[in-house]
C-alpha cells in the first residue's frame, strides 16, 4: 500500500514540475511584442560629463549626462545652467535610465515606479555625506514620449541652493 502512495505521489510530483516549466516557458517567450530591446540604466559618468567649457547656460535636458551638476536647478526647467562639480551647485545627475525608441508608453505610475529603482541604483561616492541631499525624479509625460524622449532620470539635490561643491558620483 505504501508503494502504490509513494508512485502516485512520484507521478504528481513529475506532472506539477512539468506544468510549471511549461508554464513558466510560455509566459516568458510567448508574447513577440514584449520581446524588445531592454532599456538601459547608467550610474556612473563618463569624463567628461557635459564638454568643456562651463558653466554653460541654456543646457537641454534632453543633453544632460550623468555626472553633469547644476547652478539653481528647477527640475521642471526647459533648460538649465551646466557648472564644474567642485563650484557651487544645487543638484547633480546620478543615473538615467534609456528606454528604446520602440517602447510603447508604459504609464506614468510605471514610470514614476521605474524612476524611484534608477534613484535606488545610483550609486553615490563619499562626498555624498557631507551634504543635506535628497532624490529628484524625472520621467516622460505621454506628450514628451510621443516626442522621443525615453530618459528616466535621478538627479540629488540640496533644498538649500547652490551648497554642493564637489561631485557626489564615486
Amino acid at each position: 500500500m505504501w508503494r502504490a502512495f509513494l508512485i502516485v505521489v512520484i507521478v504528481a510530483v513529475a506532472g506539477s514540475l512539468a506544468w510549471l516549466a511549461l508554464w513558466l516557458n510560455s509566459s516568458s517567450g510567448g508574447d513577440t511584442e514584449k520581446n524588445q530591446a531592454p532599456a538601459v540604466l547608467q550610474t556612473a559618468a563618463t569624463p567628461p560629463a557635459t564638454a568643456q567649457p562651463l558653466p554653460r547656460d541654456g543646457v537641454a535636458p534632453a543633453t544632460y549626462a550623468v555626472g553633469d551638476c547644476f547652478k539653481d536647478f528647477d527640475p521642471q526647467g526647459l533648460a538649465s545652467t551646466v557648472v564644474a562639480c567642485d563650484t557651487g551647485h544645487s543638484a547633480q545627475l546620478v543615473a538615467t535610465l534609456r528606454y528604446p525608441d520602440s517602447a510603447a508608453y508604459p504609464g506614468a505610475d510605471a514610470l514614476k515606479a521605474k524612476a524611484l529603482e534608477v534613484c535606488q541604483a545610483a550609486k553615490l561616492g563619499p562626498a555624498a555625506k557631507q551634504f543635506q541631499l535628497n532624490y529628484q525624479r524625472s520621467y516622460p509625460s505621454t506628450t514628451s514620449w510621443q516626442s522621443g524622449d525615453r530618459r528616466v532620470d535621478c538627479y540629488v539635490t540640496a533644498d538649500g541652493g547652490n551648497v554642493i561643491n564637489a561631485s557626489v558620483l564615486p
